[in-house]
C-alpha cells in the first residue's frame, strides 16, 4: 500500500512560510490587527510572551504581543522577534541627537541655568531631538510665547556665572526685529542665538515630512496657515504640527542651521560647571 501525506491541499493553496524580523531600533512596522503604524522603540520579555512597544508618528506608544504573522513590514508580513543583542529594552547606540548614548544613567539634578526657546513648537522639537542629552546634562528648556520683552525676561531670570541662559529664537537675520531685539541682551552669561526661518517648522527637512519643499507665504498671512493651504493639508495647526514632529526622528531630519544653534546654546549653558 502507498503511504499518502495526510495534507491533501494543493500546493498553490498552502501558506507561504512567515519570515521572522528582527524588532531593531526604530525599525516601522504596522500591527496587523489595528493598523497602528509606528517604530520600535522596546522590546520586552514578559510572563505572557515578548512584547513590542511601538511608537506612532504623533509621539504615541502602544505595546504588542509579537504574535506570528502580526505585523507588516513594507506591506509583507512578517513575525517579529526579539533581537539577538540581548534581552531588556531594545536602545539605540546613539541618542535622537547623534550623541553617544549613556546607559543605566539618571537625570541630573537640573542645573540654575536655563535654555529658553521661542514658541511651544520649538520646546517640543528641542526635546524630540536632543532630550535625552539633556537629562544627562541636567539642562532644563522652557518655552517663551515671544520675545518682544526679552530684556526683561533676562532681568527677571538673574543669570550668572553658575546660571547662565541660553535663548533660541525664530527668524534671526541681519535687520530683523528679532535681531534688533536680541542686541539689547548685553549680559555676558547670556547667548541669544537664532535659526533664519520664520518658523521653525521650516527647520524640519522637506524630505523628511515628505513634501518637496516648504511653500512661500505671501505678506500678511499667517504663515503656518499659509503652509497648510499650499500644502493642501486641513488649516488646522496644531495637527500639522504634530503631523510634522511625529516624522522627526533624528538630528538627520533637521536643517543644520539649527543644529548648530542647539547645540552652542547647550555647550554654553553647561560650561561653567563642566569647568
Amino acid at each position: 500500500m502507498r503511504s499518502y501525506s495526510p495534507d491533501f491541499t494543493p500546493p498553490w493553496k498552502k501558506p507561504k512560510p512567515v519570515p521572522e524580523l528582527a524588532a531593531e531600533y526604530d525599525l516601522v512596522v504596522e500591527e496587523v490587527s489595528t493598523g497602528f503604524c509606528g517604530a520600535v522603540v522596546r522590546t520586552e520579555k514578559t510572563a505572557q510572551g515578548p512584547t513590542v512597544t511601538l511608537e506612532d508618528r504623533f509621539g504615541k506608544h502602544r505595546v504588542f504581543p509579537m504574535t506570528p504573522a502580526g505585523f507588516l513590514h513594507e506591506g509583507t508580513p512578517v513575525t517579529l522577534v526579539r533581537p539577538s543583542s540581548g534581552a531588556g529594552p531594545v536602545r539605540p547606540a546613539r541618542t535622537a541627537s547623534g550623541s553617544v548614548a549613556v546607559t543605566n544613567a539618571r537625570a541630573r539634578v537640573a542645573r540654575a541655568g536655563r535654555i529658553y526657546v521661542e514658541g511651544r513648537h520649538d520646546a517640543e522639537l528641542v526635546e524630540r531631538v536632543w532630550g535625552d542629552d539633556l537629562r544627562v546634562e541636567g539642562v532644563v528648556v522652557e518655552y517663551l510665547e515671544g520675545i518682544d520683552d526679552l530684556p526683561a525676561i533676562v532681568a527677571d531670570f538673574g543669570p550668572g556665572p553658575d546660571a547662565r541662559l541660553g535663548v533660541l529664537v525664530d527668524h534671526l537675520v541681519p535687520g530683523s526685529k528679532e535681531s534688533r531685539i536680541a542686541a539689547r541682551v548685553t549680559d555676558a552669561n547670556v547667548l541669544v542665538v537664532g535659526h533664519p526661518y520664520i518658523d521653525v517648522w521650516e527647520a524640519v527637512k522637506p524630505s523628511s515630512v515628505g513634501i518637496p519643499g516648504w511653500p512661500r507665504v505671501p505678506r500678511g498671512q499667517d504663515w503656518k496657515t499659509g503652509v497648510c493651504r499650499a500644502l493642501g493639508w486641513p488649516e488646522n495647526t496644531g495637527a500639522a504640527w504634530q503631523h510634522i514632529l511625529g516624522r522627526v526622528r533624528t538630528y538627520k531630519d533637521l536643517q543644520p542651521e539649527l543644529l548648530g544653534r542647539v547645540e552652542e546654546l547647550i555647550d554654553f549653558v553647561t560650561a561653567p560647571e563642566d569647568g
